[in-house]
């Protein structure tokens, strides 16, 4: 685990006092690493001295620091006479390429930060998935600064903590599907975000347009036998696991029931010849908990488990107030509060490494939202009979009290999330977005108008669909949590999904090898034969990452609840109308002791406490 952070001035500036007294303390980590010449100066820490010489580089002309791992390191230096090290072979690269060819050329998680003395020039870059964090800013006095984590950019002078108005409503009052919609943008008014798969120059204090390296092309889906594509895919999740397994120390594995973090960890247990250590977040409350589910890959693929078990009541202020520090802005949802707990566990184990199944949703078309968007490719193709097939295999395998299955809800959900008209096209499921924007004041945000970007670059729904959810939606959010979480424990992560080979191969697989039979990621299952336990590959309902939020506001954290959103401090922030926030509260607390088939608002009042603790944290930071 490392971290970065510089500051680089266009005249004469003192950098380095700036980058070590304000901007590294303010971000994990240790042994801390200055490279500064002129008015610049480059930082990296970490937790392991060990690290110290492959993330760092200096020379007459280059100065080189790295947050993350270049996975093909091997590979590339194959042929160079240069010494050990990423930084050292990135630099390499850069003087024989480019920053953008040296980029193109690199596998693995990273975010780098290389400054040319020669050129004046300050490159950023971030890998394709957007696995490592990357902020930047521009300061009164001519300077760019960039950091792992805003935290460090704020502590600078001249750079202000306020608020993004726009981030801070979404957060407020939308699903959290819209907190990243945005992806140049962070919670912080003048502080940047450079995207996933983008890279930016500073040349002279003037920061250029941010630009993409990588994307994923649009090409003709394979047309070779499931079979030999199963096989295909098995070898690339193997070679993806294999160099992280490589790249780690002491690796742990998350572990729920469900087929990714499975996959994940069965495929290391078989391309290592041993079982591996396992953690998995438990419940006392049997609405979430997996343990029979996870008992056969333990048994088979697991050398030692660790359940990590949660209760009804935890100290849920604190445990929030804790993260909210460590992330440096409000947390998207509840489960990453269970993340956060398992993190600790592992660290406290002594692993260096913690490894998910981050991707493997999107890539195999592995959530409930997927269906609706395959039915309509299978509508817009023609095909009826497999359509009608299809809808009735969904509601039998997947209907819910709650959330019902059935022909007019399949044709419901075709018509408001996708555009029949043209072939593709995504539409935003706008009333599960807005279900609570009447809870943020006019006055402070208009999200009514918001209009949320919805990608398409292929003429699949289904594909478009994935796509938003890997680069706006879902899994941004869910990568910048595992970072804090992980990098705050003093851990690396590693989601094998995101292997940019793995993710290219998956995008030409038809949706037919992904949802068949209503039951969803077919290949995947197909992949994995003789690997996972059959119980488990074959399994197809799935509770999904949950978490029994509507336990946690509950007995005294609902009253602290209440008190907060009286409070004099929640409403001179503006955000919300207290009252309606009250009323839903009061809605929670109905549902939940009812124990009514009705759905309740655990997540919003999350996101509640979530961003009312955030902005008292920056309350007491002025």
């Amino acid at each position: 685990m490392s971290r970065i952070a510089g500051i680089v001035f266009a005249n004469d500036g003192t950098a380095a006092p700036l980058l070590r007294d304000h901007m590294l303390p303010k971000m994990p980590g240790a042994n801390p690493v200055i490279l500064s010449i002129e008015g610049a100066a480059l930082g990296w820490q970490g937790w392991s001295t060990e690290q110290r010489a492959s993330r760092v580089f200096a020379d007459a002309m280059l100065r080189v620091v790295l947050d993350g791992q270049v996975l093909n390191a091997r590979e590339l230096r194959s042929g160079l006479n240069l010494q050990d090290g990423d930084a050292a072979l990135i630099a390499t690269l850069y003087r024989q390429k480019g920053f953008e060819a040296m980029l193109s050329q690199l596998v693995g998680d990273f975010a780098i930060a290389l400054y040319d003395v020669a050129e004046s020039t300050l490159w950023l870059g971030r890998d394709r998935f957007g696995v490592k964090p990357m902020y930047f800013a521009s300061l009164p006095s001519g300077a760019i600064a960039f950091a792992s984590q805003p935290g460090a950019l704020i502590a600078l002078p001249g750079v202000s903590s306020e608020p993004n108005h726009a981030f801070v409503a979404r957060f407020a009052g939308m699903h959290y599907r819209t907190f990243d919609n945005a992806p140049a943008e962070s919670p912080y008014h003048l502080i940047s975000q450079l995207p996933s798969a983008h890279f930016v120059a500073a040349v002279n204090g003037a920061m250029e347009k941010a630009r993409a390296y990588w994307g994923i092309r649009r090409q003709d889906d394979w047309n070779q036998s499931e079979d030999l594509l199963a096989e295909q895919y098995r070898e690339l999740l193997f070679k993806a696991v294999s160099r992280r397994v490589d790249a780690a120390a002491k690796p742990a594995f998350t572990l729920s029931g469900g087929l990714d973090s499975s996959s994940v960890l069965c495929s290391a247990a078989t391309v290592s010849g041993r079982k591996q250590a396992a953690f998995s977040s438990v419940y006392v409350d049997a609405t979430f908990d997996e343990r029979d589910e996870i008992a056969d890959v333990v048994h088979d693929k697991v050398s030692s488990w660790t359940p990590v078990e949660i209760p009804n009541q935890i100290d849920l202020f604190d445990i929030v107030a804790e993260m909210v520090r460590v992330h440096d802005e409000p947390v998207a949802t509840a489960t990453w509060l269970s993340h956060f707990l398992l993190t600790k566990q592992v660290a406290r184990g002594g692993y260096d490494a913690l490894f998910g199944g981050l991707g493997g949703d999107e890539l195999n078309a592995g959530e409930y939202e997927y269906f609706p968007m395959y039915f309509a490719d299978l509508r817009a193709s023609g095909q009826t009979d497999e359509l009608d097939e299809e809808v009735q295999a969904w509601a039998e395998h997947h209907d819910h009290p709650i959330f019902r299955k059935n022909r007019q809800t399949a044709k419901q959900m075709m018509d408001r999330m996708t555009d029949p008209a043209l072939r593709g096209i995504c539409l935003p499921d706008m009333p599960r977005m807005l279900r609570y924007a009447d809870t943020v004041n006019r006055d402070y945000f208009d999200l009514s108008t918001f209009n949320p970007v919805m990608d398409a670059p292929f003429d699949s729904y289904l594909k478009n669909r994935t796509y938003q959810d890997m680069f706006r939606e879902t899994l941004p959010c869910c990568l910048r949590a595992e970072d804090r979480q992980c990098s705050s424990a003093g851990m690396e992560h590693f989601d094998p999904f995101l292997d940019h080979s793995v993710v290219e191969f998956m995008y030409r697989i038809p949706g037919s090898m992904k949802i068949r039979q209503g039951v969803t990621k077919q290949l995947l299952r197909r992949a994995m034969t003789g690997i996972l336990p059959e119980a488990t590959r074959n399994r197809i309902k799935k509770t999904g990452w949950n978490a029994p939020a509507h336990r946690w506001f509950d007995g005294p954290a609902i009253e602290a609840m209440r008190d907060m959103v009286g409070s004099n401090s929640f409403r001179n922030h503006g955000v919300f109308d207290s009252k309606r926030v009250m009323a839903l509260i009061d809605d929670h607390v109905r549902i939940v002791t009812s124990a009514t088939n009705q759905e309740n608002h655990m997540m919003f009042l999350w996101q509640v406490l979530n961003l009312e603790t955030w902005l008292g944290q920056l309350d007491q930071q002025k």
